[in-house]
């Protein structure tokens, strides 16, 4: 492997935040793939750069060494951005953009906007990943938010490179009425019963998986409505008790319906850029990522469902 910028963030927000749990909710990933990113750093370095303790980790003589080395880098990293905004090209730049059923977006534009604002972001809503890809391919875009699930990594050509954002649990919505309103989290055999607005086929692997899922706690869904309106719509519905549905852990919370974790986290699902290498440079996929990843840290700190169940699974246990 070759050391980029984003193995050096991933050391020193391991070294601020003092554990590998806490870390990855602040990056936005998975403990085990933050683990196993550290592992391969490790690996490619050729020795230990943290130790544990009982309260955490703390960086070995040589994490040190790596540390004073990789924050360097990363503030002279940050201080050519500052200048390349601060004097930004006179030609007008165009990034065709599209993204998929995500919460991400509206930040991610208002951060570009206010990062490049000589560059023109056309945006396109495509629900489909596939058709992202297909887009991508033929060169009709230039980048996309898209989405993939553990196991069933987004396919494409050379053409093509993808970057996850987040890894994140699927959760689910029920009415404030419901008999389980009260449990801290739900397990999804206890939903068996329930009527399940489910969205239809993503291009990606859903709602496959949600079925898989199904079927490893159990049970086949006794009804299943398809749906596909938009978010307002589909909350009514479960306020008047017509139906529980999946949600992404960044729904905002509301009066008529309660947002509840899953027991055993049986559902997951990555946010992901796609872009063209060929009309996408690094330094704007850098810029982008960026964006996008801040916008989905703000989402999170708004979400109080998901606060509480980082806080369970990543907070209260050792790295």
């Amino acid at each position: 492997m070759e050391l980029e910028l984003r193995h050096l963030r991933v050391l020193c927000t391991i070294a601020d935040t003092g554990s590998v749990g806490r870390a990855a909710v602040l990056l936005g990933a998975s403990q085990p793939a933050t683990s196993t990113q550290l592992r391969r750093i490790e690996a490619h370095l050729g020795a230990p750069l943290f130790e544990r303790t009982s309260s955490g980790v703390e960086p070995t003589g040589f994490g040190l060494e790596v540390l004073a080395a990789a924050r360097d880098l990363l503030a002279r990293a940050e201080g050519l951005s500052r200048k390349a905004q601060a004097d930004p090209p006179v030609r007008r730049r165009e990034l065709r953009l599209a993204a998929t059923n995500s919460p991400i977006l509206p930040g991610l534009l208002t951060r570009m906007r206010s990062r490049l604002p000589e560059l023109r972001i056309t945006v396109s809503s495509v629900y489909r990943s596939s058709d992202i890809v297909e887009q991508l391919e033929q060169g009709s875009l230039d980048a996309a938010i898209a989405v993939d699930y553990p196991g069933l990594e987004l396919r494409h050509s050379d053409a093509v490179a993808h970057r996850g954002i987040v890894t994140e649990p699927t959760f689910v919505a029920l009415s404030a009425g419901h008999r389980l309103r009260n449990r801290a989290e739900v397990a999804l055999a206890d939903l068996a019963d329930e009527p399940w607005f489910v969205t239809p086929d993503d291009g990606a692997g859903w709602p496959g998986v949600f079925y898989e899922a199904c079927a490893a706690a159990g049970f086949t869904p006794a009804s299943v409505h398809e749906f596909f309106g938009d978010r307002a719509e589909l909350r009514e519905m479960i306020a008047a008790g017509l139906g529980v549905s999946t949600v992404q852990a960044t729904t905002r919370p509301h009066s008529a319906v309660v947002i509840k974790a899953l027991a055993g986290t049986p559902l997951w699902a990555r946010y992901l850029l796609a872009w063209r290498p060929a009309s996408v440079g690094d330094e704007l996929v850098e810029t982008v990522h960026a964006a996008a990843a801040a916008a989905y840290r703000e989402l999170t700190a708004g979400s109080p469902h998901f606060e509480t169940w980082a806080a369970r699974t990543y907070w209260g246990v050792r790295p």
